[in-house]
């Protein structure tokens, strides 16, 4: 296939691993969590306080039992997802605090909120999972709101969703309260039911809660992003070249731990490095290099034979205007066309992680069933080309009223909800709309229209009843 972004060869790709296995070997990760440390100690790894220190052999073993894909469970069956090889996921964004409105001005997200994304990914005909922490709502109480996010993502939505990495005990809960759904811990270990991101501390760092959090997730069976999120001139290497070597050994020591923990549990390769601004210290996700870095990373996970994550539609833009637009179809379709298996922010985020837009949300959920409509292959057969019939309509003839237009005009293109193919003078008639005006009224009218999927009662009182306590401590 042709392609003007780079591929890399072998030779770059060994050069990346290489360099990462040097800074693994001999400047080692440090990991601020107890057990981790332990567990390093016990299967022989040197360690130097907090630092641990990787061979070859440590990488390669890791390598060799995590799988190449695999599935999660969704509460609907109908419903649950394959990640890996040609397979992608489409999730929503992660980790907002502030919501924008449709006037521009920015607030505290709120429960309600986080409640109206999980409607919203529900009633999605583009969406595949379900998050965890579209936004981090502002009025309940920071040490227990891991546990009514995750109460909503189960109930509100009978999507796959997304697990809770808050801390080792906000991960014993949410494996907790997936066991009270599937019917006991036996019931999920073989078979995930959570998607968890795992971020290290670049440079060459895991906290405390992320690798306390890792432990008891493999340890259950549940699926783990091993993340890196670099900031190329600040917090890692100003060239890509440097922070894809950086982030890789991050990624690997992270990879090695949980399959320590559990040989066989799920991972997935994960990046959402990008240049920082040097006129401004901040992190720019909206950035060219970003999809770059996107691509370079699928690339890597497919050296390695793992499942890749990326960030979809990323912007550091502060409205759903054009420069949002813009760069979150760039970073949205470099994810599906390059490979990349769990594309996480791709519907509603904005300003570098620090809101989400409802409005933001409907118009990238098109977006993301354009670029899937994309990256669907073209049919090449007798009957898709069907000469018979272009000799039949002949020179000068119409193909409006044959019969195979009518046959396939409602299946075989792309047709959009939200996006204006009106005339000018249809569309000024009609009250001249702009995109994030119209998303407005398709979240008033598909949260009006949401009703709850189905669950059991018993089920749902029983994850109330564990809330609660937990809740009371």
């Amino acid at each position: 296939m042709y392609d003007r972004m780079q591929t890399f060869s072998n030779e770059h790709l060994t050069r990346i691993h290489e360099t990462s296995m040097s800074l693994l070997a001999h400047v080692g990760v440090a990991f601020n969590e107890r057990e981790a440390l332990e567990i390093f100690k016990k299967n022989g790894l040197k360690i130097d306080g907090k630092t641990v220190f990787f061979t070859e052999k440590d990488v390669q073993k890791a390598l060799g039992s995590a799988p190449p894909a695999f599935m999660v469970a969704a509460r609907n069956p109908e419903r649950s997802v394959s990640i890996g090889h040609d397979d992608f996921v489409y999730a929503p964004g992660y980790g907002a605090p502030f919501v924008v409105q449709p006037n521009g001005e920015q607030r505290e997200a709120t429960m309600e909120d986080y409640d109206n994304f999980c409607k919203l990914i529900q009633t999605s005909k583009y969406l595949d999972m379900n998050g965890f922490m579209m936004v981090e709502p502002s009025d309940v109480p920071p040490e227990t709101a891991h546990l009514d996010m995750l109460l909503s993502s189960i109930v509100l939505c009978d999507k796959a969703f997304l697990g809770s990495p808050v801390s080792k005990a906000g991960a014993k809960d949410c494996i907790e309260m997936a066991s009270i759904v599937w019917g006991g811990k036996d019931k999920i270990e073989e078979n995930p039911v959570t998607v968890s991101l795992i971020n290290s501390l670049s440079p060459l760092q895991f906290a405390e809660e992320m690798a306390g959090s890792l432990i008891e997730l493999a340890r259950a069976g549940q699926a783990c992003v091993v993340a890196s999120l670099i900031m190329a001139g600040s917090s890692g290497p100003v060239t890509l070249a440097g922070v894809l070597a950086l982030q890789n050994a991050e990624i690997l020591a992270g990879l090695t731990l949980a399959q320590l923990v559990r040989p066989g549990a799920p991972v997935i390769y994960g990046s959402t490095s990008a240049p920082t601004d040097m006129r401004t210290g901040g992190l720019s996700i909206g950035a060219p290099e970003v999809a770059m870095v996107i691509s370079a990373t699928a690339q890597m996970a497919r050296f390695y034979n793992l499942p890749c994550r990326s960030g979809g539609s990323l912007t550091d833009a502060n409205f759903p205007d054009a420069q949002a637009g813009g760069e979150s179809a760039i970073n949205l379709l470099t994810a599906a066309r390059n490979g990349v298996n769990f594309i996480l922010h791709a519907c509603g985020i904005l300003g570098s992680y620090i809101s989400m837009s409802f409005e933001k949300f409907i118009i990238d959920e098109e977006v993301c069933g354009m670029v899937r409509k994309i990256v669907q292959p073209i049919e090449v057969t007798d009957n898709s080309i069907d000469i018979d019939m272009i000799r039949q309509v002949g020179i000068g003839g119409e193909y409006l009223t044959h019969p195979k237009t009518y046959d396939l005009c409602r299946t075989e293109f792309f047709f959009p909800d939200l996006m204006n193919r009106q005339s000018y003078m249809v569309w000024h008639d009609g009250g001249a709309k702009r995109a994030d005006e119209q998303a407005s009224e398709v979240v008033t009218h598909r949260l009006a229209g949401y009703q709850k999927p189905d669950i059991d009662p018993g089920t749902e009182k029983d994850l109330r009843a564990f809330v609660s306590r937990r809740r009371r401590g």
